[in-house]
C-alpha cells in the first residue's frame, strides 16, 4: 500500500515558483527520488499565497524517509534560497478505497 507524504511550507508561494524556475538543479533531487521509489511529486500554493505544500506518493514511509535523509542538505539549502521554512513535520496518509475516488491515476489502496 503507498503512503501519501504532505509537507507544508512557510513563505511566499510566487517567490518559490520563481526560485524554483531560475534553479533547474531541483530536478537533480527528483531524480533521487525516483531512485528511492517516489511515485508521483507535485508543490500546491496556498490561495493567498502564503504556503505551499509539498504531496508525494511513496511506496512506504520509510522510503521518503531515506531519500530526505540523504537529501537532507540540499533541500534546506534550496528551501532557504527561496525564501520558504518547514511548518511542521511530513505526516504520512494512506489513502482510503471508497467507491467515489477519481482522478489521480490509481492511488494504491
Amino acid at each position: 500500500m503507498s503512503v501519501i507524504m504532505a509537507l507544508r511550507l512557510k513563505g511566499d508561494a510566487a517567490k518559490f515558483e520563481e526560485y524554483a524556475q531560475a534553479h533547474p538543479e531541483m530536478a537533480e533531487i527528483k531524480d533521487d527520488a525516483v531512485e528511492h521509489g517516489v511515485i508521483a511529486h507535485r508543490f500546491f500554493a496556498s490561495l493567498d499565497g502564503n504556503e505551499v505544500i509539498i504531496v508525494d506518493e511513496w511506496p512506504d514511509p520509510e522510503s521518503f524517509k531515506a531519500f530526505f535523509e540523504k537529501n537532507q542538505p540540499r533541500i534546506g539549502e534550496l528551501m532557504g534560497g527561496a525564501g520558504v521554512e518547514p511548518a511542521g513535520d511530513p505526516e504520512f496518509w494512506r489513502v482510503l478505497d471508497t467507491p467515489d475516488k477519481h482522478g489521480w491515476g490509481e492511488l494504491s489502496s
